[in-house]
């Protein structure tokens, strides 16, 4: 196998006990967020106050892994001090870089902190060297996220036509909808998944058993799957969940649950010209982190040493038991 220049590897940290889980585990970057709606994953009892981030910092730069704060949501009318004071209290603390999706922060930053490096969120739903290059020409960002919505091929014609770096999801969540715009759970809970930062929030979630032990998932007042005794099944979503239509009974009308996992893509990516490879999942748990990243730190490494990785462990990982190569191979999705 050819070898390549290694990728940094981006993990996500929900908590300061997750990143430091991610740093021993062989991260090259952590990403996380501050308390509160400043950044798109806003759940209770994660994220760090800035004292806890600030120790993060330190636990980080010690073992030469930078940190990248998450200030990727969108300021509503009247609060955009949040916003800004979150950007400020990054700079101060010393993060890598900060991740927006907001336009006026990008202004913001380049304004205010024009010697702070920046990254644009896929939140900000950039996909075309147009877009992007506005970004970079305006506001001096110097990597994007991706949206999970380009072939590796697509990818490569970004690259040879922006002046930035490129950053892609290589593991875990992967929905049908434009990145952080899904206004399903908003349309059935009233919480918004961008500012509120879940899916399903647990609260809204219901299970009721039948007598031969099948479960029917209710997300508020509405059925979005019936799950068979002894089956196996990912944490329930409206996008992911089955129904009865016209066409079809009892079958996934939009997507199947099914985890993103492109360890096999990983050396057709770099030559396609990614410099970052990240990680989903600021919500999941240490042990997940730990795996998760410690297996793509083994197939990195193999990968650029010449060796075939074993990624095995990966797959129960992945949602239902499932991966999907997902838009980078090709576009099949319903």
């Amino acid at each position: 196998m050819t070898q390549f220049e290694k990728p940094e590897l981006v993990c996500p940290a929900g908590t300061p006990a997750s990143l430091r889980t991610a740093v021993d585990a062989g991260a090259d970057a952590v990403y996380c967020g501050f308390k509160g709606p400043t950044n798109a994953r806003n759940f209770s009892g994660l994220n760090f106050t800035k004292a806890e981030l600030s120790e993060s910092v330190k636990y980080a730069h010690d073992r030469d892994a930078i940190v990248l704060a998450a200030i990727n949501s969108f300021p509503t009318a009247g609060r955009t001090d949040l916003w800004k004071n979150s950007v400020d209290d990054a700079v101060e603390l010393g993060l890598d870089a900060v991740i927006i999706a907001d336009i006026g922060m990008a202004q913001y930053v380049a304004r205010e902190h024009p010697d702070q490096r920046l990254h644009l969120s896929v939140q900000a739903g950039a996909s075309s060297p147009e877009a992007i290059n506005y970004y970079v020409e305006q506001f001096g960002v110097k990597r994007v996220v991706l949206p999970r919505i380009l072939t590796v091929a697509e990818i490569k014609r970004v690259h040879d036509a922006i002046d930035c770096e490129i950053e892609a999801f290589v593991f875990g969540n992967i929905g049908m909808m434009a990145e952080g715009r899904c206004s399903l759970t908003n349309y059935v809970t009233g919480v918004s998944t961008n500012m509120d930062g879940v899916c399903s929030p647990a609260s809204h979630v219901e299970y009721e058993p039948d007598e031969n032990e099948n479960l029917t998932t209710r997300l508020g007042e509405f059925a979005i799957d019936c799950i068979s005794c002894g089956e196996t099944a990912g944490y329930p979503t409206i996008c992911k969940g089955r129904y009865d239509t016209a066409i079809k009974k009892n079958y996934y009308a939009f997507e199947e649950p099914i985890s993103l996992n492109l360890t096999r893509l990983l050396p057709d990516l770099i030559k396609a010209g990614v410099t970052a490879l990240k990680i989903e999942g600021r919500q999941r748990s240490r042990a997940y982190i730990r795996s998760v990243v410690s297996s793509f730190r083994e197939a990195i490494d193999a990968y650029a040493a010449g060796d075939e990785p074993d990624i095995s462990q990966l797959i129960a990982l992945t949602e239902g038991g499932k991966e999907t190569e997902g838009a980078f191979k090709s576009k099949t999705w319903r």
